[in-house]
């Protein structure tokens, strides 16, 4: 009979097959050791250095534990896995050899974080932003629909997570509030700076695997 393992969500308890029982116990790595990797500009687009040149919001001092570091990723794990550790606002990269990129993130309020185990459905660059009717009811004088560009609160890039051909409408994106990098604070989907999530989207391919674990079960 095969096993099972059982995730929480921020709605309900969602029960996966042994397939993915592998995946769920690629538990977040340790940081024995750490290295600051600067911001590189190598994987931006000619729109991204026009759109980012002066965008309409406050540059923020991200805090030092939530810039991009390469750490070493002690569990054993597939690269191209993308780790969320909702506890402690780390979004981890998975590299061969033992190491992982971890970047510092902006997760869901506690009872609209979002948990379980997905794959990345669809890449989009610069994506628009198209509220859904939850948003709407939750926060007053929301638009139907924002355009894309700095101003767009999905930023420069995203990663939508898929539960097999289901869109959870959760998604992995940029932001225009980097000041709120490291704290519980979005509608359930996971945040990263404008630079971090293009430098995501550059190494994360379509069908990778995405688990994000819920509140109290980080490193």
């Amino acid at each position: 009979m095969a096993a099972t393992v059982v995730l929480g969500s921020g709605r309900h308890l969602t029960r996966y097959t042994s397939a993915l029982v592998g995946v769920a116990i690629w538990v977040l790595g340790g940081c024995g050791q750490e290295t600051l990797q600067p911001a590189s500009h190598a994987n931006w687009t000619a729109r991204d250095q026009q759109l980012l040149a002066n965008p309409p919001y406050a540059q923020a001092e991200i805090p030092g534990q939530y810039q991009r570091h390469v750490v070493d990723y002690r569990r054993k794990d597939l690269p191209g896995t993308i780790v969320v550790d909702t506890s402690n606002r780390y979004l981890y990269y998975v590299l061969p050899r033992g190491k992982a990129i971890r970047y510092g993130i902006t997760v869901g309020e506690e009872a609209l974080a979002w948990s379980g185990i997905a794959t990345i459905g669809r890449k989009e660059e610069w994506p628009a932003w198209v509220p859904t009717q939850e948003i709407k009811h939750r926060i007053a004088n929301t638009p139907d629909y924002v355009g894309p560009g700095p101003h767009n609160p999905m930023g420069a890039r995203a990663l939508y997570l898929f539960q097999g051909d289901k869109d959870t409408l959760y998604r992995i994106h940029g932001t225009n509030q980097p000041e709120y990098i490291g704290r519980a604070i979005s509608s359930g989907c996971i945040r990263m700076t404008n630079e971090d999530a293009i430098d995501l989207y550059s190494r994360a391919h379509v069908g990778a695997p995405v688990v994000v674990f819920p509140p109290g079960q980080g490193v």
